[in-house]
């Protein structure tokens, strides 16, 4: 495993971060056990989850993922070997998770949800505390352009920044990180904690994979200068990257048919996409679904690339992609691909 500093900070991550979100709905809390067993087992210390948690959203199960994490590190005993991120949800209309008038990024809506994470995870802190997505209206999940909307209110930046430096002085936060995130946004927030010398933004989980490389757009530069490295989630576009969906759909229970909300994956500038990059991964020697995780662990803004499994024979092909590595010749054929097919899903 290699390992990569989480920002400014003094923890240093495993490339490959273990992700959660079927937990709870896709498997078991005894497959999430055996999940982690195996992930630490091959030196993967990083592990990501949310109260929103398993997807899709439901009621019945949500924060079920933290829930399932906190009882394997209570049996285990080995907290102070876990790196622990999770999130704190944005506005929505899943009024189940809060009233639907406080789930906004400020002091009422933040302080209760970390006391709700932290007992579900059995532990009194979290590693990383991450805004699912953001307090305002802007262009994230599946969309490219942005659409300004002058009389939506949000909670200040500064605002959210002062409830998040208080729980750091709390001792249940370490750090904090953004999810689904803008350029702007982000250095909102950097400017923000630097001018009241509070907490700074050290990571930023947004989608990256072969079939949306939109990160590269702005949010890279602001990664490598502001040292705050993105934790790529959805590396594999929902399964869209994989062997498995390459003939045909695919097996019909998987996350790509399963949840509606990632229809973006399933359309067909997406498949004939993946078609192409299957081609160029077998030109040069590799699986496809060992091609794309490579691909982002090479890239230098990236601290760790998120992969979610539902079985350990899947969680072990993941794992094993930090031992290829990518030729220019192959990286110059993947960018033919990605100049023809640019953003097939964003």
């Amino acid at each position: 495993m290699q390992y990569r500093q989480l920002g400014q900070t003094d923890l240093n991550v495993s490339l490959i971060c273990l992700g959660t979100m079927t937990w709870g709905e896709q498997n078991t809390e005894a497959e999430g056990h055996a999940q982690m067993d195996r992930a630490f087992e091959r030196g993967i210390n990083f592990i990501d989850t949310a109260e929103l948690y398993p997807v899709p959203p439901k009621a019945e199960t949500q924060g079920r993922t933290e829930e399932i994490i906190g009882t394997w590190m209570q049996a285990k005993k080995n907290r102070d070997q876990v790196i622990l991120a999770t999130k704190v949800v944005g506005p929505s209309e899943r009024g189940w998770i809060r009233p639907e008038d406080t789930q906004r990024l400020d002091r009422q809506n933040i302080e209760h949800a970390i006391d709700l994470s932290l007992k579900r995870l059995q532990t009194d802190y979290v590693d990383l505390y991450q805004l699912h997505w953001p307090d305002r209206i802007t262009n994230c999940f599946g969309e490219l352009g942005y659409t300004h909307h002058p009389d939506w209110t949000f909670t200040p930046i500064e605002e959210t920044l002062e409830v998040l430096h208080d729980l750091v002085q709390a001792g249940k936060i370490r750090h904090i990180g953004l999810s689904n995130e803008t350029p702007w946004g982000t250095m909102e927030f950097i400017r923000q904690s630097e001018k009241h010398n509070w907490p700074r933004v050290v990571s930023v989980q947004n989608p990256y994979s072969l079939l949306n490389r939109s990160y590269e757009v702005g949010m890279a530069e602001v990664s490598i200068r502001e040292k705050c490295g993105l934790l790529a989630y959805s590396p594999l576009a929902f399964g869209r990257l994989t062997e498995k969906h390459l003939n045909g759909e695919g097996p019909a229970k998987s996350r790509i048919h399963k949840y509606n909300v990632m229809s973006r994956y399933n359309s067909e500038q997406a498949k004939k996409a993946a078609a192409e990059y299957a081609k160029v991964a077998e030109k040069h020697g590799h699986t496809l679904t060992g091609m794309s995780l490579a691909f982002i662990n090479q890239q230098p803004f990236v601290t760790s690339n998120i992969i979610g499994a539902t079985s350990l024979e899947q969680l072990n092909e993941n794992i094993d992609s930090v031992e290829t590595t990518l030729s220019p010749e192959c990286i110059a054929d993947i960018n033919k691909v990605h100049d023809i097919y640019t953003y097939p899903c964003p």
